[in-house]
C-alpha cells in the first residue's frame, strides 16, 4: 500500500488523491438529492420544503461527527507521515471509542426532543407532521454516518481516497432506486425516502468497515494497541473537538439561517431546498479538495517537509480557484435549467427565487473554496483553533447581515451575506498565515 503524499510531484499526487474524494462526497449528495429530486417531483412542494428543511438538520447533526472523524483524521496523517505505525493504531482505538460514546449521546438527544428541534427550526403547521414523519426515520442513521465516516476518514488519512468512494457509489445508486420503488411504486411518501437513505447508510457504512478490517491489516489494531493513553487521546480530543466546533458552527449558522428561510413561507423554502442541493454540489468539490490538501499537509509536517508545504499551499491555492472560478460561471449560466430539475418549470415563482440565489451566492465560490484549504491548513498543522475563528467570521457574518438586512432587502440580502462572510474570513485566515508562517511551520511542535 503506497499513498505516502510526502514525496512525488506536489500537484499530480494531490489531484490524484483529491479526485476520489470530490467524487465520492458529490455521491454522498445523492442521499438527499434523491430525496429532494423524486419526492418534489412525486409528492409535492410542501413534502419538498419539508425535506430540505431536515436536511439542514442532518447536516448539522453530521457535522459534529464528520467534524470529530477530521480532526482524528489529521492526527492519524501526521502519525502516519512520522512513519509511528503503533501510536497510529492506539490512536485509532481511542478515537473510534471517543466518537462513539458521542454518536450514542446524540442518538439519545434528537429522539428526545424531537418536538422541541421541529418548533425551534419554525415549520410551517402545515408540514409539521410530514416533517417529524421524516426525522423519525432519518434520525436512525446516525450511527450508520458515523461508521462510514470514521473508517472513511481513517482510510484516507494514509492516502487512500479510492476505497470511500467506491462504497459510496454502492449505496448512492441503492439510494435512487429504492426511493423510486418506496416512493413511486409503493407510495410511502416522505418516509419512504427516509427508508430509502438509511439503508444505504448502512450499506455503504458497513461495508468499508469490513472492507477495512479484512483488506487492510497493516491499520488493524491488535490487543497491545488497546491502552487508554492520557496524552494521545489528549491530542486526539484536541483536534477532534475544535474541528467538530468549527464544522458545527458553520453548520449551526446554515441551520440558523434555514429558520430564518423558513419564516419566508413555502414558496422560499422550496426554492431554497432545491438551490442549495445545486450548491452543495456545485461547492463540494472544492471543499473535499481543501480535505485533501489537509491530508497532504498533515503528512508533510509529521514528516517535518517545510519547503514542500510551502510549495503544496501555492499549487493548491492555484488549483482550487481556477475550478471554483470555472463552476461560478456554469452555475451562472445554467441557473434556471439546473432548478427546473428538482421543481416543476410551471413552479415560476419557486424557480425564480432560486435562480435568484444561485447567481448571488454562485459567482464567488472562488471564495469559499480558499476558505476550505484555510481550514484544511491550519487543521493539519494542529492549529484548529484558527478554523474555528475562520468560521465564526464567515457565519457570523452571515447570520448578521442575513438577520438584520432581510426585513428591509428581503431574501436577496440573504443570498448576499454568503459572500460577503467568505471574503472577510478569507481575509483573515491569509493574514494569520502570512504574520505567522515560521512559527506555524515549525517542525519541532509535532509530536
Amino acid at each position: 500500500m503506497d499513498h505516502n503524499l510526502t514525496e512525488g510531484s506536489i500537484t499530480g499526487k494531490l489531484l490524484k488523491f483529491a479526485f476520489p474524494l470530490m467524487v465520492g462526497n458529490l455521491l454522498q449528495q445523492f442521499y438527499n438529492i434523491a430525496d429532494t429530486l423524486i419526492v418534489g417531483r412525486f409528492i409535492g412542494s410542501e413534502a419538498l420544503a419539508a425535506v430540505g428543511s431536515a436536511y439542514s438538520l442532518m447536516v448539522f447533526l453530521t457535522s459534529i461527527l464528520l467534524g470529530l472523524c477530521m480532526g482524528s483524521s489529521a492526527f492519524f496523517s501526521i502519525q502516519y507521515g512520522r512513519k509511528d505505525m503503533d501510536k497510529l493504531k492506539n490512536s485509532v482505538f481511542l478515537s473510534f471509542c471517543m466518537i462513539g460514546g458521542v454518536t450514542l449521546l446524540l442518538n439519545v438527544i434528537v429522539f428526545a426532543g424531537i418536538d422541541v428541534i421541529i418548533r425551534l427550526l419554525q415549520i410551517p403547521a402545515e408540514i409539521t407532521g410530514m416533517m417529524k414523519e421524516y426525522l423519525i426515520v432519518i434520525f436512525v442513521g446516525i450511527t450508520a454516518t458515523f461508521i462510514y465516516n470514521f473508517f472513511a476518514n481513517l482510510l484516507r488519512a494514509v492516502g487512500n481516497s479510492l476505497t470511500p468512494l467506491l462504497f459510496l457509489a454502492v449505496s448512492a445508486v441503492l439510494n435512487i432506486i429504492l426511493d423510486i420503488v418506496f416512493i413511486v411504486s409503493f407510495g410511502w411518501g416522505v418516509r419512504g425516502a427516509a427508508i430509502a437513505t438509511v439503508f444505504s447508510q448502512y450499506v455503504s457504512g458497513i461495508g468499508i468497515l469490513l472492507y477495512y478490517w479484512f483488506k487492510f491489516p497493516e491499520l488493524r489494531i491488535e490487543k497491545k494497541h488497546l491502552q487508554w493513553n492520557p496524552a494521545v487521546l489528549s491530542e486526539i480530543t484536541g483536534l477532534s473537538f475544535m474541528t467538530c466546533v468549527q464544522q458545527s458552527i458553520m453548520n449551526l449558522g446554515i441551520l440558523m439561517v434555514q429558520g430564518l428561510v423558513n419564516s419566508f413561507g413555502t414558496a422560499v423554502m422550496a426554492a431554497f431546498a432545491a438551490a442549495v442541493k445545486i450548491d452543495s454540489f456545485a461547492y463540494m468539490p472544492v471543499q473535499d479538495f481543501g480535505n485533501a490538501f489537509s491530508t497532504f499537509i498533515a503528512q508533510n509536517y509529521g514528516a517535518g517537509k517545510k519547503d514542500r508545504i510551502q510549495k503544496g499551499i501555492k499549487s493548491a491555492g492555484i488549483s482550487s480557484v481556477t475550478f471554483a472560478m470555472a463552476v461560478s460561471a456554469l452555475v451562472f449560466i445554467f441557473a434556471r435549467p439546473l432548478m427546473t430539475i428538482f421543481i416543476d418549470p410551471s413552479e415560476t415563482e419557486i424557480i425564480s427565487i432560486g435562480v435568484g440565489y444561485l447567481r448571488i451566492e454562485g459567482a464567488f465560490y472562488f471564495g469559499i473554496g480558499i476558505l476550505f484549504l484555510l481550514y484544511g491548513f491550519y487543521r493539519a498543522i494542529k492549529k484548529p483553533f484558527m478554523s474555528v475563528v475562520l468560521t465564526v467570521i464567515s457565519l457570523g457574518t452571515r447570520v448578521l447581515l442575513a438577520y438584520t438586512l432581510s426585513p428591509i432587502f428581503g431574501v436577496t440580502a440573504i443570498w448576499a451575506a454568503v459572500p460577503i462572510g467568505w471574503g472577510l474570513a478569507d481575509l483573515a485566515g491569509i493574514l494569520y498565515y502570512l504574520k505567522h508562517r515560521q512559527a506555524l511551520l515549525n517542525m519541532s511542535e509535532v509530536s
